[in-house]
C-alpha cells in the first residue's frame, strides 16, 4: 500500500530522532535536548495513529483468513459483521493520519493584527467596517481572545475609515486568517432618503504577529515622521506631536498610529504592525511560489479576493469560496462566525489532503 510506503519514512524519522535524544553525547546540550524533543513530541501523534492502523490492517488480514477457512454459518456471519466494523475503523484512522501528514501552518498559534479598511461606497462602507470590527471583537471575546486597538480612523457617522485590532490567544490565527479578503454590503444605507440598496466594501488583512527575531528591520531601510494627532474631520484631538508614521523605504509599507497620547507607544505600535506587514508579505511570497500551480486558494488572505456577500434586505451571509449561505445575518454580525470558519478549514483541509503524494 502507498500509504503504509510514505509512513515508513515517518516512523524511520521518529526511530532516530528517539535514539539521537538518548545519546549521552548530547546530555549537556541543552538546545540539541530541546531541538530533539520538540520533534518527538511533533511526531508522536502521526506514530501513535500508524501503530492503531497497522493493529487493524492486521486483525482485518486475520478476519479475511478466517473467512476463508470457516464453514459454521453463524460464525461466518460473526466475523462478516467484525469484518466491516474493522474496515469501518481503518477509515476513520487513515482519514485522521491523512490530516496528521498536512504541513502545520506554523503561525497558527499566533497572535493576530487585523486591519479593516472601508471601501467602495463612501460613508455606508464606513459604516460598514464598523459592523465587521464590532463582530470581530465579540467573536475574539466569545473564544476568550484578548483585543485591543492599535490604531484607528474613525468617520464621522460612527464607523471607520481605517481600524487596526491585535487580538491575543492561542489558535487566534488559525480562526481569523479566512478573513482576509473583500466583505461585501447590500443595504440600504442611512444616508438614503428613497431606500434604494447600496452595494458597499471593506476590505480585512489579517496578519500573523510577527517577533523581532522573525523580522529583522533595518533603522536606515526606515522612515520616521512626527505630527499632531487628528479625530474625524481633521480637527486636532492633542495639542502634542505625538502621531507617528513609518514608512519602510524598500517596501513602500506606511504604518500610522496616533491613538495612545505617548510617542513612544505611538512608535511601538507602529513598528509593531510594520514588522506584521512585511511577515505576511513574506509568507504569501512563498506560499505563492508553493501553490502557483494549484487553482484552489481556501484561505489564502488575498486581499483583492472578495470573499463574502452580506445581504440585509433577505437576511444571508454568503461566503463565496466555498458556496455557503446562511440566513442569520444578524448572529454572523454579533461574532458568530464558527459556522463559517469551520466549513473553510474543512474545505482547505480536504484540499491539502488531495494534494498529498499517497
Amino acid at each position: 500500500m502507498r500509504l503504509l510506503e510514505k509512513l515508513k519514512d515517518y516512523e524511520e524519522k521518529y526511530r532516530e530522532l528517539t535514539e539521537m535524544l538518548a545519546d549521552p553525547n548530547i546530555s549537556n546540550d541543552v538546545e540539541k535536548i530541546r531541538e530533539y524533543s520538540k520533534r518527538i513530541s511533533d511526531l508522536e501523534g502521526l506514530i501513535a495513529a500508524i501503530r492503531q492502523y497497522k493493529e487493524v490492517l492486521k486483525e482485518i488480514e486475520g478476519a479475511k483468513e478466517m473467512l476463508q477457512s470457516e464453514t459454521d454459518e453463524d460464525l461466518v456471519e460473526l466475523v462478516k459483521s467484525e469484518l466491516a466494523e474493522l474496515k469501518e475503523k481503518e477509515q476513520k484512522i487513515e482519514s485522521r493520519i491523512k490530516l496528521l501528514l498536512i504541513p502545520q501552518d506554523l503561525n497558527d498559534t499566533k497572535d493576530i493584527i487585523i486591519e479593516i479598511r472601508a471601501g467602495t461606497g463612501g460613508e455606508e462602507a464606513s459604516l460598514f467596517a464598523g459592523d465587521l470590527f464590532r463582530m470581530y471583537t465579540r467573536y475574539a471575546e466569545n473564544r476568550g481572545w484578548k483585543t485591543n486597538v492599535l490604531s484607528s480612523s474613525p468617520s464621522e457617522k460612527g464607523g471607520f475609515k481605517e481600524v487596526i485590532i491585535e487580538a491575543k490567544g492561542k489558535g487566534a490565527y488559525s480562526r481569523f486568517k479566512y478573513e482576509s479578503g473583500v466583505h461585501r454590503v447590500q443595504r440600504v444605507p442611512v444616508t438614503e432618503a428613497q431606500g434604494r440598496i447600496h452595494t458597499s466594501a471593506a476590505t480585512v488583512a489579517v496578519l500573523p504577529v510577527a517577533e523581532e527575531v522573525e523580522v529583522k528591520i533595518n533603522p536606515e531601510d526606515i522612515r520616521i515622521d512626527i505630527y499632531r494627532s487628528t479625530g474625524p474631520g481633521g480637527q486636532s484631538v492633542n495639542t502634542t506631536d505625538s502621531a507617528v508614521r513609518i514608512t519602510h523605504l524598500p517596501t513602500g509599507i506606511v504604518v500610522s498610529c496616533q491613538d495612545e497620547k505617548s510617542q513612544l507607544q505611538n512608535k511601538e505600535r507602529a513598528m509593531r504592525i510594520l514588522r506584521s506587514r512585511l511577515f505576511d508579505m513574506y509568507n504569501k511570497q512563498q506560499q505563492k511560489e508553493i501553490a502557483e500551480n494549484r487553482k484552489s486558494q481556501i484561505g489564502s488572505g488575498d486581499r483583492s479576493e472578495r470573499i463574502r456577500t452580506y445581504n440585509f434586505p433577505q437576511g444571508r451571509v454568503t461566503d463565496h469560496r466555498i458556496g455557503l449561505t446562511v440566513y442569520q445575518l444578524y448572529d454572523v454580525l454579533n461574532g458568530n462566525i464558527d459556522e463559517f470558519t469551520d466549513a473553510l478549514l474543512t474545505a482547505e483541509q480536504a484540499d491539502k489532503i488531495k494534494n498529498l503524494d499517497i
